[in-house]
């Protein structure tokens, strides 16, 4: 749980790790920084004993005497930031095959590649994987801290530090970029400049929700195409932005094949294009991208959640027909239309009309997300309000 003054948060992915922790020696919950796993693991699993490897003494210990360190914490335990000893997952391999208790082990990280490239190497078959994203919709709901506008809400962000200390988001996002994500940057690249760096991540903001053009994003930062290949893998491991690829089936043959670029949090997006009052936003056209961006990243944090992660895609042909969003389940296509608006006129459902006509042979379940508060039925589409995106 996590607590916000007198109230408590139950994360979602509680009930995930709930189900697999006894099927498994080792569970692996992975995310961005700051968003929340230590307090989830401590408040969770308080009969787990906690071991964090980001303190020097720890970490030279499990380095130095990786048996000694594993002998020390034999029993049920939580590694904190086990990414910081590479070393220690071969280990780990052979105290679980050896001992074969389930459960036995929870690690917990946030650099997302270094810890999945030693948890493919040792621990494969041996451990379940779990991410946990700052705060959804329904997690803020259960406690009534969702606000209710929605250009409020995408603006604040979803953070538990912004809800748990009442931080001004403005003054978190400033000190997140400086402290996190520059963090990550220099511990898996060798960035000379941190000023070109930052300058690559606010151009990278002004294409949320576009196709991604790495050759325009190097050009206009000044950097090698190569370069800003690898920067943006950083960011990527680091989950702050993510990219959503374009859905291709062959009752198509013009379609568009670059990817799209989002971030994981439209607070951290709104505040790199340093955008902070609602009421200006609502008569400022990037509203659409930046409403489009806050409900594809809740239902990426969903999915990984509930740990129901299916493959998610965005569909577009070069007539400019579009589906933002949509991905299988149960043998039928989910498609959704992403529109920052509290009226639904009929020519708003045009690209799900076109694409149902177009994808012959296929289940489509249409749905369109708003800004409105109403969950109806028209033209066999159903209309769902943006805070019950994911329930």
């Amino acid at each position: 749980m996590y607590y916000y003054c007198s109230m408590k948060i139950t994360r979602e992915i509680k009930k995930s790790v709930d189900q697999l922790i006894d099927k498994y020696p080792i569970i692996a919950i992975t995310g961005p920084r700051q968003s929340g796993k230590t307090t989830f693991l401590k408040s969770t699993f308080p009969e787990y004993e906690y071991i964090n490897l980001e303190n020097p003494d720890n970490r030279e210990f499990a380095t130095e005497d990786p048996n000694g360190f594993l002998k020390r914490f034999s029993g049920k335990t939580i590694i904190d930031e086990v990414q910081r000893v590479p070393s220690l997952f071969s280990y780990l391999q052979s105290k679980v095959d050896e001992e074969n208790i389930m459960g036995h082990y929870i690690l917990s990280g946030s650099q997302n590649f270094h810890l999945m490239q030693n948890i493919t190497q040792s621990l494969a078959g041996r451990v379940a994987i779990f991410r946990l994203f700052p705060f959804d919709f329904q997690e803020l709901k259960s406690e009534n801290l969702l606000n209710s506008n929605y250009l409020s809400s995408l603006i604040k962000g979803f953070y538990p530090a912004i809800f748990s200390r009442e931080i001004n988001s403005t003054i978190f996002y400033s000190n997140y970029i400086e402290t996190y994500i520059q963090r990550d940057v220099t511990e898996l690249l060798e960035v000379k400049n941190l000023g070109l760096f930052k300058k690559f991540l606010s151009l990278l903001a002004t294409r949320a929700g576009q196709l991604l053009n790495l050759n325009s994003l190097a050009n206009e930062c000044g950097i090698s195409q190569p370069t800003a290949k690898s920067w943006l893998t950083v960011l990527e491991s680091s989950y702050v932005v993510f990219t959503l690829q374009p859905y291709f089936e062959n009752f198509s043959k013009r379609l568009v094949k670059t990817p799209k670029i989002y971030f994981y949090d439209s607070g951290l997006l709104s505040h790199l294009l340093g955008l902070n009052d609602a009421d200006y936003l609502m008569t400022n056209p990037i509203k659409g991208a930046l409403f489009e961006n806050m409900i594809i990243a809740e239902h990426i944090k969903r999915m990984y959640h509930k740990n129901e992660v299916v493959e998610s895609w965005f569909w577009r042909d070069s007539a400019g027909n579009e589906i933002d969003l949509l991905y299988s389940k149960n043998q039928e296509l989910i498609v959704h239309e992403i529109k920052s608006t509290e009226t639904i006129m009929t020519n708003q459902m045009k690209g799900l009309n076109y694409f149902e006509k177009t994808a012959i042979n296929k289940k489509v379940s249409k749905k369109l997300i708003y800004t409105g508060n109403e969950n109806y039925i028209r033209q066999n589409c159903e209309i769902i309000p943006w805070f019950k995106v994911g329930e």
